[in-house]
């Protein structure tokens, strides 16, 4: 997909967050197969790691179909000189677009001057915006971040990221203290809206929405552009499929007075999910043995396995799992 993709989106766009040790390989094919969102972010990367003696083994982190088009790749890091490198190799590796992680409060990534530190630090993170931008040539740079550090310093902080001009900011409703302790800020959210759309910076808005009839509210309420949708896609592979699409849209053909809205994920068969279940399973095992433990793929059979008679029994069974065949046998002794 050439040039700046995101210029040719129709608003409001729906998009999949970048989640460490979810949105890998696997997870992004299920995703694209059953209810692709308008644009999926990779789960972030290491400039300091794709720039070493092992990035090849970082870079199996950024394998992607053709189907999970557009996707954007996203970066951590402190040193401007390695996101222009990195900028570079994510192009040549034939991504959409770049974004930058600005909002990470995990305490190694802190330690490191990247993610959400950057906050602290306006200079650095102009100049990382600048050198991402000289790298990445024709491709679109988008910064994700939250809106302040201790407290919210949306005004000086989304100002000095503006004035990088990227292609679109993605806001996170709380601040690095906050972590997920409280509700999203959307009130914030309209604000640094208001302020990016005079820059002529796309935005989007993300913090606490499941589903895409809260996302559409969202976008009614603070005006963003698109919203990133995070946590709401575990065991929802769905979740961005054309029925919810339709039915968000008031095009399903059913009156949703009662607020509800179409949900694909409960009108599949059990039987179904726990086939797509999996198919995931089999997919992580495939792409991932040697890179990740297959541990990780139990966070989501929690998600897959809940809301139906014998689930937390199965859940059990399948906590002990240590590969795709393992899984295999449990759900057909369940079924």
């Amino acid at each position: 997909m050439s040039g700046n993709f995101w210029k040719k989106l129709k608003k409001p766009f729906f998009v999949l967050a970048p989640m460490a040790d979810v949105t890998d390989p696997p997870f992004r094919r299920i995703i694209a197969k059953y209810g692709k969102p308008d644009v999926i972010w990779t789960e972030f990367v290491s400039c300091d790691g794709l720039l070493s003696a092992g990035k090849t083994r970082v870079a199996r982190d950024l394998r992607f179909t053709q189907r999970e088009r557009p996707i954007v790749a996203q970066l951590f890091g402190s040193d401007p000189d390695k996101f222009f490198e990195s900028a570079k190799l994510i192009k040549k590796m034939g991504f959409d677009g770049i974004d930058i992680n600005m909002g990470c409060p995990e305490k190694n990534i802190n330690r490191q001057g990247a993610g959400a530190s950057l906050i602290q630090n306006s200079r650095l993170a102009k100049k990382i915006i600048e050198a991402t931008k000289r790298g990445a040539g024709s491709l679109p740079v988008s910064v994700k971040t939250r809106l302040g550090y201790h407290r919210d310093e949306s005004k000086t902080w989304i100002k000095n990221i503006l004035s990088a001009r990227p292609d679109v900011l993605v806001i996170h409703g709380r601040t690095k203290k906050e972590m997920s302790k409280v509700s999203a800020h959307w009130d914030a959210i309209a604000r640094v809206d208001k302020m990016a759309h005079k820059a002529g910076v796309l935005v989007i808005g993300n913090g606490d929405v499941k589903n895409l009839a809260e996302a559409m509210n969202k976008v009614r309420e603070s005006g963003v552009d698109g919203v990133m949708i995070g946590r709401g896609i575990f065991g929802n592979p769905w979740l961005f499929s054309k029925l919810n699409r339709r039915c968000v849209a008031g095009s399903c053909g059913k009156n949703h007075i009662d607020g509800s809205s179409c949900d694909l994920r409960s009108k599949l068969p059990l039987k179904k999910r726990l086939e797509i279940m999996l198919e995931h399973a089999r997919l992580f095992e495939k792409l991932m043995t040697g890179q990740k433990n297959f541990a990780v793929m139990k966070k989501h059979f929690k998600s897959y396995v809940e809301g139906f008679d014998g689930a937390k029994s199965l859940r059990i069974r399948l906590m002990t799992a240590n590969n795709s065949a393992d899984v295999a046998k449990a759900i057909k002794e369940f079924v």
